[in-house]
């Protein structure tokens, strides 16, 4: 008697196997380039998210698929993002210097951040005062 193991219900021939091998081996791909990215290039998905009180710790890797949602899109559509990213050469110091700025600039929106990361952004001095009193 043989015994198999289903991951679905397709059968399997020799009409088929070609296409089904193809399908899963870009699933497999999908998944771990995915999760590849969230782990190790500056997200830390399996770091800061496996603990928390009861759902916590679902509703942060919801978060978390969420914003890498937007990350991809952002790659894929904004050529702005496409720029910095090409000059920095990584998104670990992508994320690094877009952080740093946030430490120290009010910025009105992404645009604004993409622009200070590509062009630079000037540091106003502060205006001081004189009691000449």
């Amino acid at each position: 008697m043989q015994h198999f193991s289903w991951v679905t219900d397709l059968r399997v021939s020799k009409r088929n196997v070609y296409k089904l091998m193809r399908g899963g081996r870009a699933r497999w791909k999908i998944e771990n380039e995915t999760f590849n990215t969230l782990k190790n290039q500056g997200d830390n998905f399996e770091h800061n998210y496996g603990h928390g009180e009861q759902h916590l710790s679902v509703v942060f890797a919801t978060l978390m698929m969420l914003a890498f949602l937007v990350d991809q899109t952002q790659q894929l559509c904004c050529a702005l993002f496409q720029a910095v990213w090409a000059k920095l050469g990584s998104k670990r110091l992508l994320w690094e210097r877009m952080r740093a700025l946030f430490y120290d600039y009010r910025l009105e929106s992404m645009r604004e951040l993409f622009e200070a990361l590509l062009y630079g952004i000037e540091k106003h001095r502060p205006i001081l005062t004189i009691d000449t009193s």
